[in-house]
């Protein structure tokens, strides 16, 4: 199994050098006197070490022994976690980056995501067990009245209980607006909830005193569709009148399911038998309401793509320089032994520089829509909020779909430099590849967050959040014209920023006559997006390095590293665009002419 170790040069390279963290959180009089430099660092310091050495072991055993269903639909956590869980709380961890008033500890967003990425690459299974809960404080945060922050938000802030979010029934997966849940009024003005809803995350189990399910369902004689559907908090414990779980709810764990990869959590297929619930935000918008929650998981989802890459390169890394085979085709590298480590092969350097730029890439693009994040939540002035507000709205499909696209990639690129070695359980790398496979599935699949990106994000606003982007690449470009050591790149990033803008002309034009177009460019448009912008962040880090370089350092390496690392960017990832850009123009009739009747054999 490879052992994790938190990478806090890379963590802190993003933050302070790229993102400019503590200038971020000077700016906010919010986080001004909380997020200072020796509490983030001794936060973040701190966050490794827990990750390390409580969770980290527990990855393999929760692969091995998953979640066990006992009859009375209670379900056990494999060995290790409810206790490791118990330290979580105990650490403060889950209220870092929420408000005061709730318990919190008022820490910016961008600082919890920190955390959040050391959990997932430490122990991806673990970690969806509070990760759930954040989106759910977040939306009774918002939507919720002061009596059900009181009730179900303090707890979930302490940790005491984890959150879930129930939208999926077994009839529909992306498509809610056929969901069949009910909710019938009791007298009480609490709600009856009854329908079976499936993959349900964290659903049951046994390292927290009660779960919080935030549920979508229909009222009677709600709209039919998306216009028709309310959202409830349903726990499973009825909290008694001095907060503490009382009566058991009418919901139950019906079963697990039996998945590909993450069996350290409880995937659950949960019934609601009429169980209490209670209306959060308004009638017919539970939706509206869900998007919160939905928003956060995306962001969380993007992480796991960018935590599976880290996992799978540190993995792969150490046995590259450890690992004989053969000598190297320029002449022997360690002639005093009986063949040369691997890692002197092109072909291995480059799957290990994909998985490295595509870590130290997501990276810097997860960071980014977190600061945007802290912004819109603690922003001084409305314009801010709102640009930041579009920035984050434009870069979360990209964020979430092409993270996730890529991590999947990376894992699979570690599986292989192992060989052999790497289809074995043992060694660790095969349980990333299937851990991370359904990241790019949940929390709306790639072609669902490409469908978002192009259709509502960039040609609904007639490309307005796509200039709001383009502009500050190209105001970087023109800075750096006279850049001669980054001008390939430069000259690169330009070309690409230019044709981004001609291809969703090209492609809305095509789309006024038929509106299949969207659909048929969009997984294309979305990849191409995210090679952008990844490209766009890799030269800044270049430039970061350079200068640094220039001005004198005692981290040369460290530097020199991160512009070699931009050069592989440029010259082996970012041509991809090209493919996308010619496929996302092939027109949908390539993909629509083929009659339904001739698929078959």
């Amino acid at each position: 199994m490879p052992d994790y170790k938190a990478p806090l040069r890379e963590i802190k390279f993003v933050m302070d050098e790229l993102l400019d963290m503590p200038s971020h959180y000077a700016s906010l009089p919010a986080y001004a006197e909380v997020a200072t430099p020796d509490m983030v660092d001794a936060i973040i310091s701190e966050g490794a070490k827990f990750c390390e050495q409580e969770l980290a072991p527990l990855n393999r055993v929760g692969d091995l022994e998953g979640c066990t269903r006992h009859d009375d639909g209670s379900v056990t956590t494999p060995t290790g976690f409810k206790e490791a869980y118990a330290k979580y709380v105990e650490g403060g961890w889950p209220s870092l980056a929420h408000e005061e008033e709730h318990g919190g500890q008022g820490l910016p967003e961008s600082l919890g995501i920190v955390m959040s990425e050391m959990v997932g690459s430490s122990n991806w299974s673990w970690g969806m067990y509070p990760g759930l809960s954040h989106g759910a404080m977040n939306t009774i945060e918002l939507h919720g009245t002061p009596e059900q922050k009181e009730t179900y938000l303090t707890k979930l802030v302490s940790g005491e209980w984890t959150g879930t979010m129930c939208l999926t029934e077994s009839h529909c997966g992306s498509d809610l607006g056929i969901l069949k849940t009910k909710a019938e009024p009791n007298a009480d003005g609490s709600y009856a909830i009854t329908g079976s809803k499936i993959f349900i995350s964290a659903g049951e189990h046994d390292m927290a005193g009660n779960i919080v399910h935030i549920v979508l369902a229909r009222l009677p004689g709600a709209p039919e569709g998306t216009k028709g559907i309310s959202l409830f908090i349903v726990p499973k414990f009825l909290p008694n009148a001095d907060g503490t779980p009382g009566e058991r709810n009418s919901l139950i764990c019906g079963s697990i399911e039996h998945k590909m990869g993450i069996h350290g959590n409880a995937t659950c297929v949960m019934n609601f038998d009429g169980a209490k619930g209670w209306l959060i935000g308004p009638e017919n918008k539970g939706l509206n309401c869900m998007f919160t929650f939905m928003n956060t998981a995306r962001i969380g989802t993007a992480l796991q793509g960018s935590t599976a890459a880290e996992a799978s390169f540190q993995g792969a890394l150490a046995y590259a320089k450890d690992r004989l085979a053969m000598r190297s085709l320029t002449g022997p590298k360690a002639p005093e032994k009986a063949a040369d480590p691997i890692i002197v092969h092109p072909d291995v350097r480059r799957m290990l520089l994909t998985q490295k730029a595509f870590a130290e890439g997501g990276r810097a693009l997860v960071y980014l829509t977190a600061q945007q994040n802290d912004i819109v939540k603690k922003g001084e002035s409305e314009e801010a909020r709102k640009a930041a507000d579009e920035l984050l709205g434009f870069l979360t499909p990209i964020a979430k779909a092409f993270l996730t696209e890529a991590g999947s990639e990376a894992a699979n690129l570690g599986m292989q430099v192992f060989g052999g070695h790497g289809f074995i359980a043992e060694w660790g790398m095969e349980q990333i590849v299937r851990d991370t496979r359904i990241s790019t599935i949940y929390e709306g699949t790639t072609g669902i967050q490409a469908l978002d990106l192009l259709g509502r994000k960039v040609l609904m606003t007639q490309g307005a959040s796509l200039r709001n982007f383009t502009k500050q690449i190209h105001k970087f470009c023109q800075a750096e014209e006279g850049n001669a050591e980054l001008a390939p790149m430069v000259a690169a990033l330009t070309e690409v920023n230019k044709e981004w803008g001609d291809l969703t002309m090209k492609i809305g034009m095509s789309a006024m006559k038929n509106r299949d177009e969207v659909g048929a460019a969009s997984v294309d448009y979305l990849m191409y997006s995210g090679y952008a912008v990844l490209g766009f962040l890799w030269a800044r880090m270049a430039k970061i390095a350079q200068d640094a370089l220039a001005n004198g350092t005692s981290e040369e390496e460290f530097y020199k590293a991160k512009l070699t690392t931009a050069r592989f960017y440029f010259a082996r990832i970012l041509p991809r665009t090209k493919a996308h850009a010619a496929t996302m123009v092939a027109g949908a009739d390539t993909l629509m002419d083929l009659a339904e009747e001739h698929f078959a054999f």
